[in-house]
């Protein structure tokens, strides 16, 4: 069942959910991060239906997140890669693994390591931070509509104190 587009919106989140909202579609650009860029490896890896993940991955190259390029070894076969558009998701990704991680890991603990290739460190959280590099509260952090966009207030207004 197809579910409802965002495109029309002006939303930016609602948009890009119409991209990369499929949980499949989050999984399958992680294991593209991870480096596979079969579709067996997708297909074995996630344990995903074949004609699932063929649909999934049409949307992502229609999306212009991912690519179908000639094999890496020469063989007849394509491969998947992630475009500049898929890879700036790295963030988003990042970000969902290290909530994940926090708030709902397994009891196993988890099954991805993010860490600085070459050091091996762990990755540092992803977080809002100022041009500096400081990290911010999220109470410092604004977001409102743009463009006149009508905005809904959801927090009580404080009475002015004078």
């Amino acid at each position: 069942m197809k579910t409802k587009s965002f495109s029309d919106m002006q939303c930016s989140i609602a948009r890009a959910l119409d991209h990369v909202g499929s949980w499949w579609s989050l999984l399958i650009i992680r294991d593209a991060m991870m480096g596979a860029r079969r579709f067996k490896h997708f297909q074995e890896n996630l344990g995903i239906a074949k004609n699932t993940l063929t649909s999934r991955l049409t949307d992502l190259i229609e999306g212009g997140i991912m690519e179908k390029v000639p094999a890496s070894d020469g063989y007849a076969h394509e491969e998947y890669v992630l475009t500049e558009r898929g890879r700036e998701l790295a963030p988003v990704i990042i970000a969902l693994a290290q909530w994940g991680d926090k708030w709902v890991a397994h009891e196993k603990g988890p099954s991805t390591v993010i860490t600085v290739r070459e050091s091996g460190e762990k990755l540092p959280r992803i977080w809002p931070r100022r041009e500096d590099g400081e990290p911010m509260a999220l109470k410092d952090v604004g977001m409102r509509r743009a463009n006149g966009a009508p905005q809904k207030i959801w927090h009580e207004e404080k009475e002015d104190p004078s």
